[in-house]
C-alpha cells in the first residue's frame, strides 16, 4: 500500500481495506433499519420531531452550525411525512438517510479520486472501518461529518482548475463546515494538506478562498439565528467538554489499545524464533486472549459512549486524511524524496509490515462486529421493555402526572442503553403513537421542547393523536 512491498501483498491489503470499509458501510443501514437504530439516544426525539413535523421549531434552529444534517436527513424525512401522512414512512426514511452517509460518502470519493492508486478512496475505506463502528447507532452529526471528509478532500486535491470545478469544491466545504462545528477541524486540515501543491496554486487558493466564504457564513449563522437562552448554555456545556480526555476511559477505547499492544508484544517476541510466521502465530494468540476476555472477563456494553467516542473522529480522521494526502503527493513526485524516504522508514521499516498492519486491522475489525453486535443485543432487550412498560397501567404520579411512570422500573441491567432526555420520545414511537404512558427518567435535567413550542405542536392538525402530543405538552411544561 505504501510503496516497495510486493506487488501481491499490496494488491491483498488493498483488498482488505477496501472489502472491510465496504462491508461496514453497507452493514450500517441494514442493521440500523432492522433494529430501529435511528430511534437510539438523540434519535429518539429527532424521529418524534420528523413524526410532528416540526424538526426545525423542536431543535435544529438552535444549531444553525449543522444546518447540513437538516437538509440532508431530516428535512426530507419531514416532506416524506407530509405527502404521505405516515410518521413511521418519515421516520424510516430518516433513518436511510442518515445510516447510508458513509457509503454515499465513499461512493462519491471513488468518483472524484484522481490519485494514483484511488489512494484517498482507499484510505476513507480504512477510516470508515475504523472510526465509524465506534460511534456507529448514535446520531451525531460527526457520522455526517465523516461521511463527507473524504469526498471533500479528493474534491479539493483534483476537481479540476474551472469554474465548475471551484464551484464543486465550494458546495463540498459547505456541506462539510455546516455538519458540525467540529468540522471546521477537518477543514483547517484539508487545507494543510493542499500546501505542498504551493500556495498560489489554483487548488491552494481555491482552497483558502472557500475557507473565508466557509467562516463567513457560519458566523452569519450564528449571528442571525442565535440557539436559545436554554440551549446556549447546554451547547457551551458540551462544548467544554468536547476533547474532555475522561471520554476515551471507556472499556471499547482499553480493549482496542489492549489488543493492539498486545498483538505488538506478541509479534517481537515471536519474531526471535519464529520470524516466518511470527505475524500470523501473534494474530492466532490475539485472537484467543480477546475470545478469553469477552468469554470470562467482559460484562460491558458500548452504548452511550458512542456519542463522547464523535472525539475521536475530529482528531485521528484528520490525521488519516494527511497521511491519504502524503501519500498521493508521493506519488505525484510532488512530496520531495527525502521526505517520502522518512516516512517508508518510519511506517515500513522491513519485513512482513503489511502483514502485521493487516493483522492489526483484523483484530480491530473484530473488536468492533463484536461491539456492534453486543450493542444491538442490549438494544433490542431494552427497546423490548420500554414498549412494554409504555403500554402498561403502571403510573408514577409523583413526576408530575398520573400518565407519567418512571423509566427507573426498567431493570438497571439495561441502564448502559438509557438515554434520559429522550426516553418520553422514545416510549411513544415504540407504543405506535399511542402510549398508555410517558416514560420519564426522574434524573432527567435536560428538556428538549419549551412549553411554548409543545403547546403550538399540540394544537396543529397532525396525524400523532393528539393525546399524545397533549402528554409532550405537560410534560415540557412541567420543566420549560
Amino acid at each position: 500500500m505504501f510503496g516497495r512491498a510486493p506487488r501481491l501483498d499490496d494488491r491483498s491489503f488493498r483488498l482488505l481495506i477496501v472489502g472491510t470499509g465496504l462491508c461496514w458501510s453497507i452493514a450500517f443501514p441494514v442493521i440500523a433499519l432492522f433494529y430501529q437504530l435511528e430511534l437510539y439516544g438523540d434519535g429518539a426525539m429527532f424521529s418524534y420531531a420528523v413524526a410532528v413535523r416540526d424538526v426545525w421549531a423542536f431543535h435544529w434552529h438552535n444549531i444553525s452550525g449543522r444546518t447540513s444534517v437538516f437538509l440532508l436527513t431530516l428535512l426530507p424525512a419531514e416532506a416524506l411525512v407530509r405527502i404521505t401522512n405516515s410518521p413511521s414512512a418519515g421516520i424510516i426514511a430518516y433513518g436511510v438517510l442518515f445510516y447510508i452517509s458513509p457509503l454515499m460518502g465513499l461512493a462519491v470519493t471513488y468518483v472524484a479520486d484522481r490519485s494514483p492508486g484511488r489512494i484517498i478512496f482507499v484510505y476513507a475505506c480504512g477510516s470508515t472501518a475504523l472510526l465509524c463502528p465506534l460511534i456507529f447507532g448514535f446520531p451525531t452529526e460527526m457520522w455526517l461529518a465523516h461521511a463527507m471528509f473524504w469526498p471533500t478532500l479528493a474534491l479539493s486535491h483534483y476537481a479540476k482548475t474551472t469554474h465548475t470545478g471551484a464551484l464543486l469544491v465550494l458546495t463540498a466545504w459547505l456541506l462539510l463546515a455546516f455538519t458540525h462545528e467540529a468540522a471546521l477541524v477537518l477543514l483547517l486540515a484539508i487545507a494543510v494538506t493542499l500546501a505542498p501543491r504551493g500556495v498560489w496554486s489554483a487548488t491552494f487558493v481555491r482552497a483558502t478562498i472557500s475557507l473565508l466564504i466557509v467562516a463567513i457564513l457560519a458566523a452569519a449563522a450564528k449571528i442571525i439565528l442565535p440557539p436559545d437562552d436554554y440551549y446556549a448554555g447546554a451547547f457551551l456545556r458540551a462544548a467544554l467538554g468536547f476533547f474532555d480526555l475522561e471520554i476515551f476511559r471507556v472499556e471499547v477505547v482499553l480493549v482496542l489499545l489492549g489488543a493492539i499492544i498486545a498483538y505488538g508484544a506478541i509479534l517481537m517476541l515471536l519474531s526471535i524464533w519464529l520470524p516466518r510466521w511470527a505475524c500470523i502465530w501473534a494474530l492466532v494468540i490475539s485472537l484467543g486472549l480477546l475470545f478469553t476476555h469477552w468469554l470470562y472477563l467482559d460484562h460491558s456494553v458500548h452504548a452511550s459512549s458512542r456519542y463522547y467516542l464523535r472525539t475521536a473522529l475530529v482528531v485521528v480522521t484528520p490525521l488519516l486524511g494527511a497521511l491519504a494526502a502524503l501519500a498521493a503527493l508521493t506519488r505525484e513526485g510532488i512530496v520531495p524524496n527525502r521526505l517520502a524516504r522518512l516516512r517508508q522508514t518510519l511506517i515500513l521499516p522491513r519485513g512482513r509490515t503489511l502483514c502485521a498492519l493487516a493483522s492489526i486491522f483484523l483484530v480491530v475489525t473484530l473488536i468492533h462486529a463484536m461491539e456492534t453486535g453486543k450493542f444491538v443485543a442490549s438494544w433490542v432487550d431494552y427497546r423490548d421493555a420500554i414498549a412494554m412498560l409504555a403500554m402498561s397501567n403502571n403510573s408514577d404520579p409523583a413526576l408530575g402526572d398520573p400518565r407519567f411512570v418512571s423509566a427507573e422500573r426498567i431493570s438497571p441491567a439495561l441502564a448502559p442503553l438509557s438515554w434520559f432526555s429522550t426516553i418520553p420520545y422514545l416510549s411513544i414511537i415504540l407504543s405506535n403513537f399511542s402510549p398508555n404512558r410517558l416514560i420519564i427518567d426522574p434524573a432527567g435535567n435536560y428538556f428538549w421542547l419549551s412549553c411554548g413550542t409543545a403547546t403550538r405542536n399540540k394544537d396543529a392538525q397532525l396525524v400523532v393523536p393528539v393525546q399524545t402530543r397533549e402528554l409532550v405538552r405537560v410534560y415540557s411544561c412541567l420543566h420549560r
